[in-house]
C-alpha cells in the first residue's frame, strides 16, 4: 500500500518519476510572489502480480482514494516480465484502473511489451503486442478512473506513439513517455535470440522501431518544454519506465547497476 510517511515535496522545476509507491505534493511560490494551489498525486507501478498482490490490491485502490490524491500514475509494467502477454492481461489491467475515483493515467512498461518475445512470455512478436497495446489502453482522449482527466496523446487514439501523453495539472505540465526498460527495445547482437521467439527478421524491426520511437519521444519531449515555457508553467515533471541507466545490452544474468561504465570526460 502506499506509505504516507513518504510524502515528497517537490520543488518541481524539473521532476523525473521512474516508479514507486509514493505520495507526492507540487506546488509553491511563483514568480510573481502570489501562492500557487498545491495538490497530491500518487505514483506506483511494477506491481499486481501475483495472488497475494492481487489479494491486496483491494486495500491498495482504498489507500489511495482515501488520500484524495488529484490523480495517480502507474508507471509501467502490467504484468511480470516471466508471464505470458496474452490479451486478458491488457484488459484486467483496465478494469484495475478504472476502479479508481480519481483519474489514473499509465505509462507503458516493458514486460507488456518489449519482453512478449521471450519464450516464456508466449513468444510473441514484440511490435504486434504494442500495436495491441495501443489499440486496447490509448483509444480515449481521456485517463482511466472513474473521474478523468483529458490527455494530450503524440499520435492519434489506438494508434502509434498514442502512448505518449501529456496534461497540465494546477502549474505543472506532466509528460509520460514510452521509454521502457529492457533496453528501450533496442537489441543487440546474439542476446536478441537469446531465450526467445525472434527471427533475425525481428531483431533488425525491433531496432527499427526503437529508432523511430526514440525520435518521437525527443520531439515530444522538447515540445513539452515549450508548451510549459509557454503557458508559464512552473515545473515539468516526466514519467517514464525505465531506469536511464538501460540493460545494454538486454541481459538476464547481469546486474547493470553494479557495472563501471565509462563517462565523457
Amino acid at each position: 500500500m502506499i506509505d504516507r510517511a513518504r510524502r515528497i515535496s517537490v520543488p518541481l522545476s524539473l521532476a523525473v518519476a521512474l516508479g514507486a509507491g509514493v505520495l507526492l505534493h507540487a506546488g509553491q511560490m511563483g514568480n510573481d510572489g502570489r501562492n500557487k494551489p498545491r495538490f497530491t498525486f500518487a505514483i506506483w507501478g511494477d506491481a499486481m502480480y501475483t495472488a497475494v498482490d492481487l489479494g491486496r490490491l483491494a486495500a491498495l485502490t482504498a489507500d489511495i482514494n482515501a488520500s484524495k490524491a488529484a490523480f495517480s500514475i502507474y508507471d509501467g509494467d502490467i504484468k511480470s516480465g516471466s508471464t505470458k502477454c496474452t490479451d486478458d492481461v491488457y484488459a484486467a489491467a483496465v478494469e484495475r484502473f478504472n476502479a479508481f475515483e480519481a483519474p489514473v493515467i499509465y505509462v507503458a512498461g516493458d514486460n507488456e511489451w518489449t519482453d512478449c518475445h521471450r519464450t516464456n512470455n508466449g513468444g510473441y512478436n514484440n511490435l504486434e503486442r504494442l500495436r495491441f497495446l495501443r489499440s486496447t489502453m490509448f483509444i480515449s482522449p481521456n485517463s482511466f478512473g472513474q473521474h478523468t482527466l483529458p490527455l494530450e496523446h503524440q499520435g492519434a487514439l489506438g494508434e502509434i506513439y498514442s502512448e505518449n501523453t501529456r496534461w497540465t495539472y494546477g502549474d505543472v505540465l506532466f509528460v509520460g513517455l514510452n521509454v521502457p526498460g529492457s533496453n528501450n527495445n533496442r537489441v543487440n547482437g546474439p542476446d536478441c535470440k537469446n531465450k526467445s521467439a525472434r527471427s533475425d527478421q525481428d531483431c533488425a524491426d525491433d531496432n527499427d522501431e526503437y529508432r523511430a520511437r526514440d525520435a518521437a519521444n525527443i520531439e515530444f519531449l522538447k515540445g513539452s518544454f515549450a508548451m510549459a515555457k509557454a503557458q508559464g508553467s512552473l515545473g515539468v515533471a516526466i514519467i517514464m519506465q525505465a531506469d536511464p541507466s538501460f540493460d545494454m545490452p538486454e541481459t538476464e544474468d547481469v546486474n547493470e547497476r553494479t557495472c563501471v561504465r565509462l563517462t565523457a570526460g
